[in-house]
């Protein structure tokens, strides 16, 4: 394809090719929008993942040889072969940061868009729900578009991650194959990540796949009308996180409430049942902030009728304002499909169902119409909003699936055929993927409208870049209790988290705990529940691993999944749950800091090893460990240690799990405080009662006490623990936990440094204030030594000016000291 002439045009630089035309836009001195088409005028198509579009440079600098144009900014530089087009990107510095084979860099090839000709649409119930079916009886052509392929050539050192969650448990996607399209536990994010620093981001909504295998290293996808992605350079994760963020949306604040613990299941079936459960907790002193209201809230022949049928749910209000006096929230499910209510017959009237025919009944309504998601959302406000529930969760966001179903799972490629081809019959190909964005999109835009100061909480199961902007969180479908499947969760969730989305979670405990002969997707491996002690310890060792995720939910099918349910306090199941579940909210003021990075610095709290490591080859392939925040490295148990199914006892084996620790400074064992070095593989302990679980050298670790709520004693005293060995700061971050203040402004930072050879603490000034802050926060320092347990401390009390605190390590002892330089009675 070669390159026949090139001006500047439109803000950028237009090149006439031999087959075709580009345009490329540096958007800031990192990121470069290509685009690519055969036809005679570029695409006027809004996007659906961009949110603003950066203004361009007013300059954009040419350089040419007899071979070659150059276009370069301070930080990337991209060189364009004038014989083929092929790209190679290099950084400020000239090092290489990918290229494109010499031909076909870049290709579209026709293809024929065609709407399906339908009859006898219905809805049908199966064991996910109600789901329209129709006969096909041919195709209608609508229009010519195109197949796009974007080619690379990687580098031997390099790795790749993103592309949304998947569940085969590949990281690492060097060498690999793997489909991207929207299914109960597949989300596809068309984002490529890799440790040289380099992103790329395809403003694309069809099915796709990505390839680096015999057939070549390329993203494809299926229908569009032009080529057009965008290549960022970081060159870290996080600066190449921040670049999505910056042209697809910030990824908005959860309230304080969404970090606590969530309490779940398959499902509580009345008002009573809901209130006696956040009861027993409290009776309990368990910690616990939301409850979750499941499907079926309906009368039974109203399919996703968004209402609490009368008979089991008789005062809704009621309901809502006892579990609030326990202090506990309620999270509602809501679906997209209905059936035989009041809402599927206005919505069919309306015309805003899919698929919907003269001879026919359809049951998805369309998302992408904003009239037909005003609809929706007043539906759910008469049904269940005006009542005060606190949260969504919005199941079967896919919407369409034909998997579900046999004995044995499909291939991966007949799966990706049988699911797309049913999306196909109703939706427009060039948007099968992106369902989930605009139902969340309605949603949020809808409830803001209606509660401006409320944050929203929106657990949705399918997700797409760009979702982050409407506060929801992913969570990765219905999944079975098996120790293969906890371990595929660990890099589905990494991976997802590598796309600009945040917050993911998973069911803790499995969704499906016994197994069906029936169905290849029901496949548990514990026919007797809570009962078997296998899947007690399968659940602890969950739980485990669900602590540190960006949202701590149980949740699932056939078995109860309360924290008594795992035994009685004095026994080790049921000792250890409570100890995480203490753990955790002992964790709040570290995880309520990194939701504000989150927002305020585009950071990400759950990371591969590769966001702090990219350069060190040796944590690429590691897939079940990461890090929480900048601290702590998490390194969850997956293989039982004590007992398989049907509670039988395993052989003697040792209670430990291969831990690798990155980087050159000391890591901390969290528990024990043993300090080990860097860059060495160690057998840490693993007993049930803990998790392996390690301490970054210079990390500062801000701790609360036990509450039975996230808004619990809020100025009680935090806990600083201090791991020396290296320099290190935290700036902890608080607002006023709801409402919308914190993007105007309303909120705090407070500057924490530890300076290791001079052994001081230093608070820096506040930066920033909101309604309700704490204005003098005690602090209780304690210089790690002896794990987590209760230790001599050195109290002090902050009230916003700078204050160095001068530690003894060896009496883990200090005294605070103004600028300067004298005692301060802060100190006591």
């Amino acid at each position: 394809m070669k390159i026949e002439k090139h001006a500047k045009r439109d803000h950028g630089l237009w090149l006439g090719t031999s087959r075709g035309q580009i345009h490329l836009q540096f958007l800031g001195d990192s990121i470069v929008r290509v685009r690519y088409t055969r036809e005679k005028a570029f695409s006027d198509k809004p996007s659906l993942m961009l949110q603003t579009t950066p203004p361009s440079p007013a300059d954009m600098p040419v350089q040419q040889t007899e071979d070659m144009l150059v276009v370069s900014s301070p930080e990337l530089t991209l060189e364009i072969d004038r014989r083929t087009s092929s790209f190679t990107w290099r950084d400020a510095a000239g090092r290489l940061l990918t290229r494109q084979p010499r031909r076909e860099g870049m290709t579209l090839a026709p293809v024929e868009v065609k709407q399906a000709i339908l009859e006898d649409v219905h809805a049908k119930e199966g064991v996910d729900g109600v789901r329209v079916k129709a006969r096909q009886v041919g195709w209608r052509t609508l229009r010519t578009a195109w197949q796009a392929k974007l080619r690379f050539e990687f580098q031997q050192d390099e790795a790749l991650y993103g592309l949304g969650q998947h569940d085969q448990g590949v990281f690492n996607y060097r060498g690999q194959q793997e489909y991207l399209f929207q299914q109960n536990t597949k989300v596809a994010m068309p984002m490529l990540l890799s440790t040289r620093g380099w992103a790329v981001l395809l403003d694309s909504y069809s099915l796709g796949s990505f390839h680096d295998d015999c057939h070549g290293s390329y993203l494809w996808s299926d229908v569009e009308d032009e080529l057009e992605f965008f290549f960022m350079h970081g060159p870290s994760f996080d600066d190449l996180i921040g670049h999505c963020r910056r042209l697809t949306g910030k990824a908005v604040m959860l309230p304080r409430w969404a970090l606590g613990y969530v309490q779940s299941k398959e499902r509580y079936k009345t008002q009573q049942e809901l209130i006696d459960i956040v009861a027993e907790y409290r009776k309990r002193s368990l910690p616990l902030d939301l409850i979750v209201q499941d499907w079926h809230t309906w009368p039974d022949e109203m399919w996703g009728e968004k209402q609490f049928e009368a008979a089991r749910f008789p005062d809704p209000r009621q309901m809502v304002d006892d579990l609030h006096a326990m202090n506990a929230k309620l999270m509602v499910s809501i679906w997209p499909v209905m059936r035989g209510g009041s809402n599927a017959k206005e919505m069919e009237e309306l015309g805003h169902m899919m698929g919907a025919t003269p001879a026919g009944h359809a049951s998805v309504y369309d998302a992408f119409d904003p009239e037909a998601r005003k609809v929706y959302w007043r539906q759910a406000y008469e049904g269940y909003f005006k009542y005060g529930i606190d949260a969504w969760w919005c199941d079967c966001t896919e919407p369409f699936e034909a998997d579900w179903k046999g004995e044995v799972k499909p291939e991966p490629w007949r799966q990706m055929l049988i699911d797309t081809e049913e999306f196909k019959k109703y939706m427009n190909p060039e948007y099968i993927n992106a369902y989930s964005l605009l139902h969340s999109k309605g949603l949020y835009e809808n409830q803001l409208d209606t509660a401006p100061d409320r944050r929203m909480v929106n657990l949705t199961r399918s997700a797409y870049i760009g979702q982050q902007r409407y506060g929801t969180i992913t969570w990765s479908g219905d999944v079975a209790a098996r120790w293969d499947v906890l371990a595929s969760q660990i890099p589905a969730g990494l991976n997802f988290c590598m796309t600009g989305c945040p917050w993911w979670t998973n069911d803790i405990g499995g969704f499906f705990v016994r197994n069906s002969d029936d169905f290849w997707f029901w496949h548990g491996d514990y026919d007797q529940g809570v009962d078997d002690l296998g899947y007690r310890e399968l659940y602890v060792r969950w739980f485990q691993y669900g602590t540190f995720l960006p949202m701590f939910r149980s949740h699932g099918t056939d078995t109860p999944r309360e924290v008594w349910r795992f035994g009685e306090p004095g026994e080790i199941f049921h000792d250890t749950l409570v100890r995480f579940l203490h753990l955790r909210y002992r964790l709040l003021p570290y995880l309520y800091s990194l939701a504000g990075w989150t927002y305020h610095r585009d950071y990400t709290p759950m990371r591969a090893l590769a966001f702090d490591y990219p350069a060190e080859t040796a944590v690429h392939d590691i897939k079940h460990q990461f890090m929480f925040g900048p601290a702590l490295l998490a390194c969850p148990v997956t293989r039982p240690m004590h007992y398989e199914s049907e509670s039988r006892p395993l052989p003697e084996n040792p209670h430990t799990r291969p831990v690798y620790l990155p980087g050159n400074t000391s890591w901390y064992d969290f528990w024990t405080g043993q300090k080990h070095a860097a860059a060495q593989t160690i057998e840490a302990a693993a007993p049930l009662t803990i998790m392996p679980l390690l301490v970054k050298a210079g990390a500062i670790l801000p701790l609360g006490p036990v509450v039975q709520y996230s808004d619990q004693a809020l100025d009680t005293p935090w806990e600083l623990r201090v791991y020396p060995g290296a320099d290190g700061q935290f700036d902890i971050y608080e607002d006023a936990g709801d409402g919308l203040d914190y993007q105007y402004g309303q909120c705090s930072f407070i500057p924490v440094a530890w300076n290791d050879q001079a052994q001081t603490l230093t608070f820096g000034h506040r930066f920033g204030s909101f309604k309700g802050m704490v204005k003098k926060r005690v602090f209780r320092i304690v210089i790690v030594g002896a794990g987590l347990d209760e230790q001599p401390g050195r109290e002090i009390e902050y009230s916003g000016e700078p204050l160095t605190v001068e530690l003894d390590l060896a009496t883990n002892n200090g005294m605070a000291r103004l600028p300067g330089g004298e005692g301060s009675p802060a100190a006591r």
